[in-house]
């Protein structure tokens, strides 16, 4: 197998100056790079990382944190870290620190105080018992999506705006009777929850509505979602003719509750919900549409700065969610409605 020497020697060069050329650390002429590059291929060599982290103290390896790996919103997250760390040429480590696990625990105890990473990414987490005092500690950048950002920087969307928006929505639509569904304030990731409720709780008030304000709780999943809207929905006479779903998976449990009720949608019902999951066209939901791969290239943009420039100060990005609207909503009816219903984006 061919070393640094080999490749030195065939390019005509000192090992240093045929390390720099490989690691990009350091100096090098154009020239001479091309002819170092073009020795390694001919030999088929390939620079150690380990020796490169011996030159450099950087291990080239980014850490990424996260409750779940089995969900939509996380897994395509991941996506967008993964495709842009490959962009760098750069590995990952993931940890799935699942809440109130063994596992858990350990990640935070003993696998993150190892340190071996360049830096941090942590996404969806509502650090409890100091955790987040913990990943500050370890002494690299963190950079976070979504969850708590105290003293990091961060990535998200304004849940308080898409919230808002959705309700705008169907208030512009002519309905008042509007409830929202989903979120448990009291649970994990429940940040996100408070947001977004108080987005249409802000919408309601602004719509002289704030006496019609109705929040049913419920776990932040598409059977979550269903089971308090077949509830909310039997009760015909404080019926909503509204919804605006905490997640797109919450609202369209709610279509599936109204379906199963002989509730139509949108004729007795409108539906909107946040995201744009995977699932939302396939359910005609209409929805205020987050990119969460963009928020993890995004994420890995702003943490390689960090890796740069260690005394950077944290940066807060916060993107807008987009309105779609589907076949999910439609007028209470076109007398009191302020626009028509449609399908498109806005």
């Amino acid at each position: 197998m061919s070393g640094i020497a080999d490749v030195a020697r065939r390019a005509g060069v000192s090992k240093a100056t045929a390390s720099r050329a490989l690691t990009g650390h350091g100096y090098v002429s154009a020239e001479t790079r091309t002819r170092v590059q073009d020795a390694a291929r001919a030999l088929g060599y390939v620079a150690s990382s380990n020796a490169a982290s011996l030159v450099t103290g950087r291990t080239r390896n980014i850490g990424v944190i996260m409750p779940y790996l089995n969900r939509w919103f996380f897994a395509e997250v991941l996506e967008g870290i993964q495709d842009a760390l490959l962009e760098h040429g750069l590995d990952l480590t993931l940890y799935d620190a699942r809440p109130g696990t063994v596992g858990r625990t350990r990640i935070f105890e003993d696998f993150l105080a190892r340190k071996r990473f360049d830096g941090l990414i942590a996404v969806g987490l509502e650090p409890e018992n100091r955790e987040l005092e913990r990943l500050l500690s370890i002494g690299r950048p963190l950079v976070s999506v979504v969850g708590d950002a105290r003293d990091s920087s961060a990535v998200s969307i304004d849940d308080d705006h898409a919230a808002r928006r959705a309700t705008e929505h169907l208030i512009g639509l002519g309905h008042r009777r509007i409830a929202f569904v989903g979120g448990n304030v009291g649970a994990h990731w429940a940040e996100v929850d408070r947001r977004r409720l108080r987005g249409y709780e802000a919408a309601m008030t602004t719509g002289g509505l704030g006496d019609e304000v109705r929040h049913m709780s419920s776990e932040v999943t598409l059977p979550g979602g269903y089971a308090v809207s077949v509830d909310l929905l039997g009760d015909a006479a404080r019926r909503p003719t509204g919804i605006v779903g905490v997640c797109d998976e919450v609202a369209i449990g709610a279509i599936i509750a109204a379906r199963r009720l002989g509730i139509q949608v949108p004729g007795d019902l409108s539906v909107v919900g946040i995201d744009d999951h995977e699932f939302a066209e396939m359910f005609a939901l209409t929805t205020l549409a987050q990119d969460p791969r963009e928020q993890g290239a995004a994420a890995v943009a702003l943490l390689l700065q960090h890796v740069s420039d260690p005394d950077s100060k944290p940066v807060e990005l916060t993107l807008r969610a987009r309105l779609i609207v589907r076949s999910s909503t439609g007028p209470v009816d076109r007398a009191s409605s302020a626009i028509e219903a449609g399908t498109g984006s806005r």
